[in-house]
């Protein structure tokens, strides 16, 4: 129990923060304990996409989309690259920016129209209020029912003319990466890829709970294990 409540206030505790709280002197345990806890996370986010799915926005609700390459960072910029370095896939997100601020996050190998388009009908409601940058791949999204506005980067941050902007979701790759790199969760697609399923857990279900991110966890783990 202790384990349980001192991994849902990082959500994303490292191995060696959890040695130094004397919850296990094993690396091992610690390692089975954090990936059974992530795997729960995981599996109910499985659960709520196939039930309610996993929609954001509406009818002049704001959201943010981009794309951003999740590499392995080395330190110091010394060392291997390794495979996350050569890595060629996105991730691409969505952020509905009032009232939840929750997140859909996909890997996708390409950033182009043919494969942006079809995430963005599924996940985002027609209607709403979409800022991105000026990629060509979103040109058309105002054909498509939705409000679309855009900042060109390579000027501003901020549309001077509109106050369109996308720092909002600007601010959640910082986050998310930092997250990412500290737990070496980009390693591989398939860990990385589960990783951003866990993101999407803490906001979507883990901090909407009444009872907040540990009741959720708790509440998770007896509707998979008993």
């Amino acid at each position: 129990m202790k384990y349980i409540h001192r991994f849902s206030q990082g959500l994303h505790m490292r191995q060696v923060d959890m040695m130094l709280d004397n919850i296990s002197n094993s690396s091992a345990t610690l390692s089975k304990m954090s990936m059974k806890l992530r795997s729960v996370c995981v599996r109910s986010m499985r659960r709520l996409r196939k039930k309610r799915g996993q929609k954001v926005g509406g009818l002049n609700i704001c959201v943010h989309i981009d794309e951003s390459k999740f590499r392995h960072r080395r330190k110091y910029a010394r060392g291997r690259y390794g495979g996350a370095w050569r890595r060629k896939s996105w991730v691409f997100g969505m952020v509905e920016i009032l009232p939840s601020r929750k997140p859909v996050l996909r890997l996708v190998d390409k950033r182009n129209k043919t494969t942006l388009l079809p995430i963005i009908e599924k996940h985002v409601k027609r209607g709403s209020i979409i800022h991105s940058d000026e990629w060509r791949a979103y040109s058309t999204l105002s054909e498509r029912g939705y409000q679309h506005h855009t900042v060109n980067h390579s000027i501003n941050f901020v549309n001077p003319l509109t106050g369109v902007h996308t720092q909002t979701i600007e601010r959640a790759w910082a986050n998310f990466k930092t997250e990412v790199w500290r737990l070496r969760a980009n390693r591989s697609e398939k860990a990385l890829k589960k990783h951003l399923i866990y993101i999407e857990w803490t906001y979507w279900l883990g901090r909407r709970h009444r009872q907040g991110i540990l009741g959720k966890l708790l509440h998770d783990i007896s509707q998979f294990y008993h």
